[in-house]
């Protein structure tokens, strides 16, 4: 974007969990693009460090850091570093997230349920604990989760991965009403079937999509590229008045 645009992140720091592919590589790509200097994390440094060179190559501005959501003094350590650094996060993109295990919910066992929440809720909660302290000295900011249109339709097979989508939509609530008087925006995108390597289980099966090309008006799966726009957006000025938003991205499947 050009500089003087209400979608000008120039002097902006965003930090993106899970950057490495998919929605959070389209993201922090999109976010670069826009003049934000972006932090992209994930457990593995090195996998984010590829996108970051690339990042820099088409003459953004990125750095690669580890920080594994699963992990609360990990979080706080990532942050740390950041804060020597001196790249405080004014954006935040909470995109990382797991899914262990695939099957009826009565039968899942408790380690991996334990695992999904610690990463998709416990995860999300404290990386922007960690990132509203920063924002508030900073004077505001905004924050997007990546939830799934598993939050609001529940998919087979996947019962811990939807109620931890759904939390993340509830937490997006609260924290926007709490947060909101201090200029720190929450919101919430939730994408459909979006072809990525988390997803290809789903994309993979030529049978299963076939299906599901049926029941979505579109009758594909969405790139990542066409999530990270939306996110991209409520990161901007121009998303000013956007809080608390629970935003749909599924090719009208749930229409």
């Amino acid at each position: 974007m050009n500089a003087g645009t209400t979608q000008d992140l120039a002097g902006k720091v965003a930090l993106v969990s899970g950057a490495s592919r998919g929605i959070g590589e389209a993201t922090a790509r999109g976010l670069a693009r826009c003049g934000a200097h972006v932090v992209l994390t994930s457990r593995k440094r090195e996998a984010c460090e590829v996108v970051a060179a690339s990042i820099r190559e088409a003459g953004g501005s990125a750095e690669a850091l580890a920080m594994h959501l699963g992990d609360p003094q990990a979080i706080e350590a990532a942050f740390a570093e950041l804060d020597a650094r001196g790249h405080a996060p004014d954006i935040l993109v909470n995109n990382a997230a797991t899914n262990p295990y695939y099957g009826p919910l009565s039968a899942q066992d408790l380690a991996s349920f334990r695992k999904t929440l610690e990463v998709n809720v416990q995860g999300y909660f404290w990386t922007t604990v960690q990132a509203v302290q920063r924002m508030r000295a900073a004077g505001g900011g905004a924050i997007v989760n990546v939830a799934s249109i598993n939050a609001k339709r529940a998919a087979p097979g996947q019962g811990a991965y939807s109620l931890s989508k759904a939390a993340i939509v509830s937490m997006t609530e609260s924290f926007a009403r709490e947060l909101g008087p201090e200029r720190i925006r929450v919101n919430a995108v939730l994408p459909g079937l979006t072809d990525t390597r988390f997803a290809a289980a789903l994309t993979g099966d030529e049978k299963l999509m076939k299906v599901l090309r049926r029941q979505i008006p579109l009758g594909r799966a969405a790139a990542p590229e066409e999530i990270a726009g939306a996110i991209v957006f409520l990161c901007t000025p121009t998303a000013a008045y956007v809080n608390g938003a629970a935003w749909v991205v599924d090719g009208g499947l749930l229409s």
